[in-house]
């Protein structure tokens, strides 16, 4: 799902030189499909509390690969092909809505051990950046035979995550309790709601944190890509390489973290906010560096502290919450993080107009909230409360 969307980022200028569009227009192929996931997120989770994750995930992911079908076959209609590949990309995103999103969950269900909850959601994140990583390059090599492949790609890669689903992903039966009808709509609501006022604090930190680390990462990539396309001439694979290294950084740090957490939440908090203060400290002092090469190495810094935050996010949404609402919740955090991805290209290319430097104090300074709300939203009691 991460490469259905990530991948299209260094394609961005080519679609926007063979549709006649504005960096703006083509941004909102990115937008478009967040923002329905954004509404449909919490939908999805509500029904894979109620009819289960796999009969969520599998239809999503049919309606994700319809999506890049339309996308891939709009392209061929140029110049009239935009409004179309919007509307292939908001079907798209009516999948992506009950698929990764609802993957979460249901890492918490198959496992009793928190430990082994941290680990898995650490491989999850892993695998989701590790999408980012593979994007660039596979996005850049794809477009090296037609800017609509990266599209046609999307129900191969969709087909391929049905069967393995399908076949490979086994879900323990529920038992006691958990076996019990799901509650109607409206009472369940209304428990979701009581819950959530009752942990807003941290809840609200999580999820208003978790929308900034994919504002940043999105805007931050958008720019990187101009930029690299439109003052230094760089296409193809060799720009997907170069896309990629901070993305590999961010990687290998969600993979890390989630094997070190385990249990402990006072861990998890100092490493969130630890993360966020490089961030932050790392995109500030791009302003002193013009040369790509030093701005590349100092974006890969905010990628590390991205990337270790990331998993420690999941564990306190998945292992704070009871598995009746788990899905319901993670949900709406997962929505938060497709608000960032949304608003991220369009705002970047809105202040890369103004100039470079009002963009990164913009993104610098998004990444020290995100450490200030961290630190003061998050205060785990203990290492296993």
């Amino acid at each position: 799902m991460t490469l259905g969307n990530s991948m299209l980022i260094p394609v961005l200028p080519a679609i926007e030189t063979a549709l006649g569009i504005t960096p703006l227009q083509a941004s909102l192929i990115i937008t478009v499909y967040s923002v329905m996931a954004i509404i449909l997120i919490p939908i999805a989770g509500y029904l894979s509390d109620r009819i289960g994750r796999k009969k969520v995930i599998i239809p999503s992911l049919i309606l994700a690969g319809a999506g890049g079908a339309v996308c891939g076959w709009a392209g061929s209609l140029q110049p009239g092909g935009y409004g179309i590949i919007l509307a292939g990309r908001v079907l798209q995103g009516i999948g992506a809505a009950g698929a990764m999103p609802i993957v979460l969950p249901l890492v918490g269900d198959m496992f009793r051990s928190e430990q082994q909850v941290s680990a898995g959601l650490g491989l999850i994140e892993t695998s989701n950046t590790f999408g980012k990583v593979l994007s660039p390059i596979l996005g850049s090599a794809l477009a090296l035979l037609a800017w609509q492949a990266p599209f046609w790609s999307v129900p191969i890669l969709c087909a391929l995550s049905i069967i393995l689903v399908l076949f490979l992903v086994k879900v323990p039966p529920k038992q006691g309790e958990e076996a019990a009808a799901p509650p109607p709509p409206g009472k369940f609501l209304s428990g979701v709601w009581n819950l959530y006022r009752s942990k807003a604090g941290w809840l609200t930190a999580l999820f208003v944190v978790g929308c900034f680390s994919m504002f940043i990462l999105f805007g931050l990539l958008f720019y990187l890509s101009e930029t690299l396309e439109k003052s230094h001439h760089m296409k193809g694979i060799l720009k997907g390489l170069v896309l990629a290294i901070p993305l590999a950084v961010l990687c290998a740090a969600s993979y890390a973290a989630g094997k070190w957490i385990g249990e402990h939440k006072k861990v998890m908090k100092w490493t969130v906010t630890g993360g966020f203060l490089l961030c932050a400290a790392s995109i500030a002092a791009c302003l002193f560096w013009e040369a790509t090469s030093i701005r590349i190495a100092l974006l890969s810094g905010a990628g590390l502290g991205i990337g270790a935050g990331l998993p420690c996010l999941d564990a306190f949404i998945t292992e704070g919450i009871d598995k009746e609402e788990r899905g319901t919740i993670s949900s709406l955090y997962s929505s938060m993080r497709f608000i960032g991805v949304a608003a991220g290209p369009p705002v970047a290319s809105q202040l890369m107009k103004q100039s470079a430097p009002l963009l990164l104090g913009v993104m610098a300074s998004v990444a020290a909230a995100a450490f200030i709300l961290a630190l003061a939203g998050i205060r785990p009691r203990n290492d296993k409360g």
